[in-house]
């Protein structure tokens, strides 16, 4: 990242740095690219780090012992044995936001019995086909049937139908922008479909205006003109909203088995096939669910909850910035299974997980950057002592501890 908008550079209010932007500056530095200022502000924001803040629901205890740890973790990954006594004082604030777990959600884990478990990082095989994290990329289906590879095509235009071009812009982002352009009648409903690949995303504008950004192995199929009542899309797999707001054309979303109507919103709705459940998380206005005949409404900060084989909506209060880490360049495992950790790492890793033994019901918690690599995203997960790996081509063998 080039800039650092969101930064304060005033020294007397550091404490207001999230730890996202803490991970950025941490980078530039790494990277040689941090400038003198911030390299001070790097350094003068690690005296007040407080890695049992990084959670907002369990204190972490046993910082010191933590921290020792996460600088060890990172002398190692790193390799910067050379700079041990310059920056020694530097790496164990930055790891503990980069390293996964480390204080968002504890090295140790609790056994039965109330003791601490702690695990050494092992060592993960070698593959001579690298596991890369996804891209954006996906496939665009017209009405005629006819597939566009959006990685492929140059940015500009692509299409126009009838008074609706289709255009891709950069850095992912297909956009749906009415014309002057007179052709066939917009009236006629011609659907498309966008389809994201395991290890691609994308960023989708429809003719509305309405926002839409589509996690890895997803598909939103849409009308490339909205008429009629309603403004409606199918969604499988996960997608971030932004809608449009319309007093008088509602916009619907059917994911799964559940059907999400709104006004004009911001939400997040992941319903894998793959998955349990399908989850409606609320960040702002609100939406009305129904299931069968069951309907709920939500508020900003809750979460909606309809299990694949049930037939109830359950509704709580979450962190909804969790539901939208993904979007942001981030994994989110709070209160995560290693299962459902894992689904989310395959489908952006495009990798296939087999299990060794018995899965462990232990939770998970923190937060890392997608962008890593997968040895580094799993041997973070070896560190706090959750399971062990072994790539094996594009399989991720697990072995719980």
């Amino acid at each position: 990242m080039n800039t650092l908008k969101g930064y304060n550079r005033d020294y007397n209010k550091l404490y207001f740095m999230t730890s996202e932007e803490y991970i950025i500056l941490y980078k530039r530095y790494l990277q040689g690219a941090a400038t003198p200022n911030e390299i001070a502000l790097l350094t003068r924001y690690k005296d007040g780090f407080d890695i049992s803040k990084f959670d907002n629901d369990e204190p972490v205890s046993d910082q010191e012992l933590i921290k020792d740890r996460i600088f060890q973790q990172v002398e190692r990954r790193l390799s910067l044995a050379r700079r041990r006594a310059a920056v020694r004082r530097l790496w164990w604030s930055a790891a503990a936001s980069v390293l996964l777990l480390s204080g968002i959600g504890g090295y140790y884990f609790s056994g039965p019995n109330g003791s601490k478990v702690n695990v050494p990082p092992g060592q993960l095989a070698k593959t001579h086909h690298p596991i890369v994290p996804g891209t954006n990329k996906a496939i665009l289906i017209l009405g005629n049937g006819d597939k566009i590879d959006l990685e492929q095509v140059a940015n500009g235009r692509i299409i126009q139908d009838g008074k609706v071009s289709i255009n891709k812009l950069k850095n992912g982002q297909l956009q749906y922008k009415l014309t002057s352009t007179t052709g066939n009648n917009v009236n006629q409903i011609v659907y498309n479909t966008i389809i994201t690949p395991r290890g691609g995303q994308y960023h989708i504008m429809l003719p509305d205006g309405t926002s839409v950004w589509l996690n890895s192995a997803s598909s939103l199929r849409y009308p490339i003109s909205f008429t009629g009542a309603e403004r409606h899309v199918e969604l499988n797999g996960e997608g971030y909203f932004e809608v449009a707001k319309s007093k008088h054309l509602p916009f619907t979303v059917a994911a799964g088995k559940m059907n999400v109507r709104v006004l004009g919103t911001h939400f997040n709705i992941a319903a894998y096939d793959d998955d349990q459940s399908a989850k409606t998380t609320l960040l702002e206005g609100s939406v009305s669910l129904t299931k069968n005949k069951q309907q709920v409404t939500l508020v900003p900060g809750q979460q909606a909850i309809a299990e694949n084989n049930g037939s109830s909506i359950v509704t709580k209060t979450v962190n909804a910035n969790d539901a939208i880490a993904w979007k942001n360049g981030f994994f989110s495992f709070r209160k995560e299974t290693l299962e459902n950790a894992m689904r989310k790492i395959a489908r952006w890793y495009d990798v296939e997980v087999v299990y060794q033994g018995k899965k462990t019901d232990k939770l998970l918690g923190g937060s890392v950057l997608r962008t890593q690599s997968i040895t580094e995203m799993l041997s973070y997960l070896e560190t706090i002592g959750i399971a062990k790996f072994k790539i094996e081509g594009r399989r991720i063998m697990v072995k719980a501890n």
